[in-house]
């Protein structure tokens, strides 16, 4: 913000109160009782007032002992380590890990801040109800009594499938694992999290061009990038401590530093080179940029001949891109894209980072695509500073999405295939036949759930557009806002029509308060993840073990024991925990991450250990900080990566030392190596036209799938193969290297056909183990796809957003089709249409984008109850360009309503007039909730747990729109209006 204002957080968002005489400030608070959870008493009496230096308590009393704990931040993907300090159970100290070889000493505001999410008094302190619009204390047997008797019974009216359950990317990867299971053994696939909305455009784009769909390095790695492209990022707000490594590689290395954004973001501040392009445009952009590269030869045509399929058909898409259509669409001049484009091409390696800049769009699948292509096009993945750096957003939200909390996948991206449910099955030592008729039919069973974008769409539309028995009559959310899904209004309906809503969080969350319900809310209280066990995976995909800092504090329960009680209502929980320690009620974290193991072939989740883990956290400071890998002598991490980056490939005792750095050919698959995975097939049988004696006819064609002449270092074959399974084995006469336990596992796995046992369903890790003994990826060797048959768009295509402020280029971009997509309709071509007809660009003539603050995390509830944070930055606000600005009488911190293009949704808030959005852009952060339409919601609120900061949503006024191929939101490129308040 450019503006501060003081006093006290619980005046209407913004803080107006004076501190008054009597009142206990905070340096002498803290002077006195430290931070002893019975002196917070007090808490809210205190004035959020002028900034003042942050101090720790004082020394814990003579003679009592102190303890140090780590854990892991619990806000961006960076994964910083916290040490905590401990006394007589009671959380005193924190520092920042010095160890580390991710923050290396170093945190955030938000991570300096964590110790505060656990002693916050505006947590919820223990179950309540709402009757009649009060909220009333229970315990939680009866609260969980109360709701599972509901959920019962609505499952038995309506089916499975009427319950959603929505998880959480703060849960640990352990969390997020039962909270997949409990959801399959409920019976439904309506299972998702944070990923729907941030990632999982990334996750489908990635996987189905190379393999797996996350980020290809690391933020360590950036450090030996010659050029750093970050298009669709703002890292120095949305993870501060990776700009240490991204500055020390443009500083040290002296690489090239392009930011391509629609805002000056302080990460653009730190550019070579900023450019400034139109919202939505990403595909022409790039397009734009590999046009220049194959015109002028600069693409790496022995990496393509080698290790990419489809090249040709990208070619005859880019062609059409010439820089006079670039401009048309962009507004980029051709020197600057050719410019962007040689330097990419030339000044190698070259790593292309992003966030949700470049996901949150119809388009998002298809923009990810065309990132990957520019890649592959220059030869810049699969080695040391290239690749893409993939951004994620929430502490686990790539490990939540890799443990399946995802409608469209069981645990580590199986799908949900006969063969997937038969694995997980197995591991789960449950009977197939009954797992199947937990669901209402073999279809659902096998079909993706709704996702949660449109979880209220499944509860307002009618029954018949609804492809399940029946609507969505229940939410039961852990760690979600509703504030970060778009088209609010209709969510406040959807809350309304539910017949029970229960949210499980430290804190209350706008869900509590944007309906007008006056019944059927439950919330439970969960602790935070510095109060339980359990592991996390960063975005460069390392695991990190957390230890619990202190016992939950109030009457909070981790989120373990909390599905267990969930599960013992419902009746399977002897059948769930089969193999999983529970003692007193209390659920063992590694018990469950040893059943990851056991499961997680596909993805290599099934080599990280958690004494593996436990062990990395004591040894931190012996890894490298710019390779991550620890000396190979030492005793107990010799020559593991850190955090042993998945694929961690084989059983815990084969001491895989994880994959820093995906593809690389240049490294054993031993050592951590790898190859594009062969998860297409071997060959694409393609009918082309031929032209033969002057006659044209069509010949069909076998092209190979497979590399031609790269292989990875050790490797006993010497060219492109397959996927293993136990016949590839024995063709090679490999299969006598299994020994007699391994066998026999395979047998049981499938007793019928034993060759059929692939190196993802082995349970006995021996297929792997042989591949890689001979040099050879478990996966195959193959080539990288720029044509992705399976999805709508094969090769990207530029699309113009659903409301775009150029309705003449509709003609030639339109949206998609109309369709039916994860069991509810996607009518978006109909929305842009009747949008074009009824002129709405003239009546919104302004661009809406949205991003992050430094300051606050995702929907902002925890964060915003920080109240060393929350002083920080205490209202909303949507920056206007001053050209905009002026003729609508807007003043630099004055009121302003927003209005959105749907449902005449409107927002109050400040306006920052600023030259940091170009004309006809603005810009607003997705932080803030706890006012709607106007009016704030604070009285709502259990009594002391309502945030110190309250404000506007962005999403009250974003709109409809969604990626057809994962049903990701629109919220980077909509159209408002604004005026003066």
């Amino acid at each position: 913000m450019l503006f501060r204002k003081s006093g006290h957080g619980r005046n209407q968002g913004s803080t107006s109160a004076a501190p008054q005489p009597g009142k206990v400030d905070r340096r002498s608070f803290l002077t006195k009782s430290g931070v002893a959870v019975g002196a917070l008493a007090v808490l809210g009496e205190l004035p959020l007032g002028g900034i003042r230096k942050a101090e720790a308590g004082p020394p814990a009393p003579a003679g009592a002992k102190v303890t140090t704990r780590k854990n892991i931040c619990t806000h961006c993907s960076v994964g910083c380590s916290v040490i905590a300090k401990v006394s007589n159970g009671v959380w005193i100290g924190q520092e920042p890990d010095y160890d580390s070889p991710i923050n290396r000493g170093s945190h955030c505001c938000k991570g300096a801040a964590v110790r505060d999410d656990v002693l916050s008094q505006r947590r919820l302190r223990y179950p309540m109800r709402l009757v009649d619009g009060k909220w009333v204390r229970l315990s939680w047997e009866q609260a969980v009594d109360e709701i599972g008797d509901k959920l019962l019974e609505i499952r038995a009216r309506s089916g499975a499938d009427s319950v959603y359950w929505l998880g959480s990317a703060k849960f640990t990867n352990e969390a997020a694992y039962l909270n997949r299971k409990l959801a399959a053994f409920w019976g439904t696939n309506n299972s998702d999290h944070q990923a729907r909305i941030c990632h999982s455009t990334t996750v489908t784009g990635v996987a189905n061009t190379w393999g797996y769909g996350a980020m290809t390095n690391s933020y360590n790695d950036i450090r030996n990038s010659k050029t750093i492209l970050i298009m669709g990022g703002n890292p120095a707000e949305a993870h501060p401590v990776s700009l240490q490594h991204i500055l020390e590689g443009k500083e040290l290395n002296r690489a090239n530093m392009i930011v391509i954004d629609p805002r000056m973001t302080r990460t653009a501040a730190h550019a070579t080179e900023y450019v400034r392009v139109r919202p939505g445009t990403h595909i022409a952009t790039i397009y734009g940029m590999l046009w220049h590269i194959f015109e002028n030869g600069w693409e790496d045509k022995e990496f393509l001949s080698q290790r990419v399929y489809g090249v040709d058909e990208v070619r005859k898409q880019v062609a059409k891109w010439t820089p006079a259509e670039v401009e048309r669409v962009t507004g980029l001049p051709e020197a600057q894209v050719r410019h962007v484009a040689e330097t990419f091409a030339k000044q190698k390696p070259a790593t292309l980072i992003w966030a949700m800049g470049q996901t949150q769009f119809t388009t998002g699948t298809a923009n990810v695509r065309a990132s990957c292509i520019l890649l592959l096009a220059t030869g810049n993945v699969g080695h040391a500073g290239g690749g893409a750096n993939i951004f994620r957003g929430h502490t686990n939200v790539q490990g939540a999405t890799d443990l399946g909390l995802d409608v469209t996948s069981l645990p580590l991206y199986y799908g949900l295939t006969q063969d997937a449910w038969q694995h997980w099955c197995r591991v789960w030592e449950v009977d197939y036949g009954w797992m199947a008729s937990r669901f209402s039919s073999k279809a659902l069973m096998e079909g993706p759930g709704i996702p949660s974008t449109r979880w209220f769409d499944a509860t307002l539309l009618p029954k018949a557009q609804v492809t399940q028995p029946d609507s969505v009559q229940a939410m039961f959310i852990m760690g979600h806002g509703v504030n970060t899904i778009t088209r609010m209004p209709e969510a406040k309906r959807g809350i309304e029509k539910l017949e029970l809503l229960v949210v499980c969080d430290p804190y209350p969350t706008a869900w509590s308060v944007l309906s007008e319900r006056k019944d059927g809310i439950y919330l439970l209280p969960a602790c935070t993840s510095f109060e339980m066990d359990g592991s996390r995976t960063a975005s460069n995909r390392s695991l990190q073990w957390g230890e619990k800092v202190v016992e939950p504090v109030f009457e909070s329960k981790n989120d373990y024991d909390t599905m267990y009680m969930l599960a013992r209502k419902f009746g399977f929980a002897d059948q769930m925990f089969k193999n999983i320690k529970v003692e007193n009620g209390v659920v063992s974290a590694e018990d469950i991450l040893r059943e990851i193991n056991r499961g997680g072939w596909s993805t290599g989740y099934c080599g990280q250990s958690p004494e593996r883990l436990k062990a990395h956290m004591r040894n931190q400071e012996k890894f490298d900080l710019v390779t991550m890998r620890a000396p190979k002598d030492d005793p107990e991490v010799g020559g593991d990566y850190y955090g042993l980056p998945w694929p961690c490939w084989g059983t815990p005792e084969f001491k895989h030392p994880g994959t820093p750095i995906l593809y690389n050919t240049n490294l054993s698959i031993k050592e951590g190596g790898g190859t594009f995975r062969a998860r297409f097939g071997v060959e694409r049988v393609v009918k082309r036209k031929v032209r033969e004696n002057g006659q044209e006819s069509e010949r069909e064609e076998h092209d190979n799938l497979l590399a031609e002449g790269s292989y990875s270092v050790g490797s006993e074959i010497k060219d492109g193969y397959p996927e293993f399974t136990l016949a590839v084995l024995k063709n090679l006469g490999w299969d006598k290297d299994l020994t007699a336990a391994e066998m026999e596992t395979i047998n049981w796995v499938n007793s019928t056909n034993p060759d059929a046992v692939s190196w993802s369903l082995d349970l006995s890790g021996g297929i792997q183990r042989v591949a890689i003994e001979h040099g050879c990826s478990p996966y195959g060797n193959a080539k990288a796809r720029m044509i992705a048959w399976n999805l709508p768009d094969p090769v990207p295509v530029h699309r113009e957003p659903i409301y775009t402020p150029r309705p003449e280029l509709v003609a030639d971009y339109p949206t998609l089709p109309d369709a039916r997509q994860f069991r509810v309709p996607n009518i978006g071509f109909t929305v842009q249409k009747a949008a074009v007809d009824r002129g709405i660009a003239k009546e919104f003539p302004l661009i809406l984008s949205s991003g992050r603050l430094v300051e606050y995390e995702g929907g902002g509830e925890e964060t915003r109850s920080n109240k060393w944070l929350a002083e920080l930055k205490q209202e909303m606000f949507v920056e206007i360009n001053p050209a905009d600005a002026g003729p609508r009488g807007i003043k630099d911190g004055g009121w302003v309503w927003v209005t959105g293009a749907e449902n005449s949704s409107r927002a109050r808030m400040k306006a920052v007039v600023t030259e940091r959005v170009g004309k006809g852009v603005t810009w607003m952060p997705f932080h803030f909730a706890g006012w709607f339409e106007g009016n704030d919601l604070r009285a709502k609120y259990p009594p002391g747990a309502d945030p110190f900061v309250l404000g506007e949503s962005v999403n009250t006024i974003m709109t409809y729109g969604y990626d057809p191929a994962t049903g990701m939101q629109e919220t980077k490129a909509t159209l408002c209006q604004i005026r003066a308040a």
